[in-house]
């Protein structure tokens, strides 16, 4: 299928992605796991959340190998790849820039996902992992979550769900992830990790990135919330219209909303899709985010993620 492994598509802690045809003609691209203590379990995650789901802005899974220690899973190929190859400015590994109506688009099409995972399922489907590299992109932009090997499958009624562990990466995991002082874990834990990619997609950068000129803008999301509070200008790259103003408006104070650091007040994934198709006159203006507090928030973020280094 895959022509003995020639055309490699990328590489991650799990193994190696390779591009591949089927015999009717169809590239998929499969994703081989390496043979690690634990991957068994991502293994069994990743196709028990897949199979049966059938959504635009889901991956397909095709089919998967499980034999001897072989483990593989074959998923429909995505062309444009992974959505953190067209966002950050710094590291761009495509000459491609997206405009803010296809960002936008992306941001409602990933909600969808979302939502579809939360209350479209038979059963309700956690992800824990949302991120710009498991957002794969078709030839036509169109985004599909992807990477179930965190995720966790509950019972619909479930809004409260028991968690070992910190899964995630740092910079999207929700803080009640982490310390269950901040809240319970539920499918907000999904929302916040949403918030954070967009404000990334919006930002152009890393949510924290001490490689800038001042020390303000080293949180991206406190910075921003700054200038909206103020009402200054927002400073974004390739804003060239009233269109492209909204679009960017629209997606910050929406990822404002869901990066909140009580869960609780936090909206649901179908409220974010309905906040998104909506009227920018009709959104409330976020409360600032407590992590986000000018005084405290480089220490907080230090303890934050040194927790989850440790774990």
């Amino acid at each position: 299928m895959t022509n003995s492994f020639r055309e490699k598509l990328g590489e991650g802690g799990y193994g190696g992605v390779y591009k591949g045809k089927l015999l009717d003609g169809r590239n998929v691209a499969v994703k081989v796991l390496k043979e690690a203590k634990g991957n068994d379990e991502e293994f069994i995650n990743e196709v028990a959340s897949t199979t049966g789901t059938s959504h635009v802005n889901i991956v397909a899974l095709l089919g998967f190998c499980f034999e001897g220690h072989k483990r593989a899973l074959v998923y429909e190929f995505m062309p444009n790849g992974s959505l953190d190859k067209f966002i950050y400015e710094n590291s761009m590994e495509t000459n491609q820039k997206l405009t803010w109506e296809t960002l936008y688009q992306i941001t409602v099409g990933i909600a969808r996902g979302l939502e579809y995972l939360h209350r479209g399922c038979s059963t309700r489907i956690l992800h824990f992992d949302i991120k710009p590299h498991n957002i794969l992109l078709d030839e036509e932009f169109c985004p599909k979550i992807s990477d179930f090997g965190l995720a966790k499958i509950c019972l619909k009624k479930e809004s409260i769900i028991s968690l070992i562990g910190a899964r995630g990466t740092i910079g999207y995991i929700a803080p009640e992830v982490v310390s269950r002082n901040f809240g319970e874990v539920s499918h907000k834990s999904d929302v916040y990790s949403y918030g954070m990619m967009v404000l990334e997609m919006v930002g152009g950068r890393k949510n924290v990135d001490i490689g800038v000129n001042h020390t303000s803008e080293i949180y991206f999301p406190h910075w921003i919330y700054c200038r909206l509070e103020l009402d200054e200008e927002l400073r974004l790259k390739d804003v060239e219209s009233e269109e492209d103003e909204e679009c960017a408006r629209k997606m910050i104070m929406v990822s404002l909303w869901c990066i909140q650091t009580n869960p609780s007040d936090r909206p649901t994934i179908s409220r974010v899709v309905d906040m998104l198709e909506g009227s920018i006159s009709s959104l409330q203006f976020p409360p600032k985010p407590f992590l986000s507090s000018p005084r405290s928030a480089p220490k907080r973020f230090f303890i934050y993620t040194t927790k989850l280094n440790r774990s």
